[in-house]
């Protein structure tokens, strides 16, 4: 164990939750305590962390700031439908191929097996995100992001089963693959669909949900330092305030962060009616919900937001 711990130090893992918020809290995210004993678990058990949640929740940020934070290389691989091998995993590079059947026709290769084992050897592989997370450097292993997983298909999802469970990749004209330290694993869903228990059970589990008023006041206060405080308090109430209400999308902290940067270039030190009418574009990203919210409800909402700020005085 004490082995274990020297190692973890010298990679820079943090040795408790404490100092897991206070990692993440270097790089201006201010998690949750759910969350960093979370993140610290899967950093000291070496297990891929899968995360869920509303877009916008702040998912991704969390593997952007594991790379920044632990001095380590990020390699996003983004999701979306019809993901394929190719595009994930690796691919032979064929006109290179090509290039060299050729050469070795007009040198007058007779061997034909000799070929093979030449123009599939690893000079000719393109590495795609998956494999090249399983070839980082020991202490210097990456922090792999598989990001909104849930828009790609099971096939792609059987398929990591295995890069998840023993970090290696087999190539059937090479072998197998493993890495020399395995990365820190982050996958994301927006649970547009489910993802398969078998994926789940390779994985520590949290679910990102919207943060607290305070939470998110004291994520202002690291993403958007230039908004007032009137403005900021204002803001976080109102976005809370919004979430309440049956919208098709309700805006996630990455809108509130931008809302606030909005309103500081529009010289805003507090919300009105007719600014929140003008800017909520910002906000909110679907037709409907803005013209559900401007207007009559808009004011209401902020009738109430400042009635509350100042009985709380």
């Amino acid at each position: 164990m004490r082995a274990r711990r020297l190692t973890d130090a010298m990679a820079g893992i943090p040795a408790s939750i404490d100092d897991t918020a206070t990692l993440l809290a270097s790089g201006d995210y201010i998690a949750e305590r759910s969350l960093a004993t979370a993140v610290f678990l899967a950093l000291r058990m070496g297990r891929p962390l899968f995360l869920e949640g509303e877009a916008g929740v702040g998912k991704t940020e969390i593997a952007k700031v594991l790379a920044q934070a632990l001095d380590r290389p990020l390699i996003r691989l983004q999701c979306y439908e019809g993901l394929d091998i190719a595009s994930a995993v690796y691919e032979w590079n064929y006109s290179r191929q090509m290039i060299e059947i050729r050469l070795a026709e007009a040198a007058g290769v007779a061997s034909r097996d000799d070929l093979a084992r030449d123009i599939f050897s690893e000079r000719f592989l393109i590495r795609r995100p998956l494999l090249q997370a399983l070839e980082g450097a020991p202490g210097k292993a990456p922090v792999l992001l598989i990001d909104e997983l849930d828009r790609t298909d099971e096939p792609f999802e059987a398929y990591l089963l295995e890069v998840l469970s023993e970090f290696q990749i087999t190539i059937p004209e090479i072998g197998t693959i493993k890495a020399a330290e395995p990365p820190i694993v982050v996958l994301t869903s927006n649970r547009t669909r489910e993802i398969h228990d078998a994926v789940k059970r390779r994985c520590l589990y949290h679910w990102v949900d919207y943060p607290s008023a305070a939470r998110e006041r004291a994520i202002l206060a690291r993403k958007a330092p230039r908004a007032a405080a009137t403005l900021s308090d204002e803001v976080v109430a109102f976005v809370q305030a919004l979430r309440s209400m049956d919208l098709f999308k309700s805006p996630g902290v990455a809108e509130t962060i931008d809302w606030s940067n909005a309103l500081t270039e529009l010289d805003q030190i507090s919300l009105d009616p007719d600014v929140i009418d003008s800017t909520l574009g910002v906000l909110l990203k679907y037709q409907d919900d803005i013209a559900r919210v401007q207007g009559s409800e808009a004011a209401r909402l902020l009738a109430e937001v400042k009635s509350g700020l100042a009985s709380a005085v």
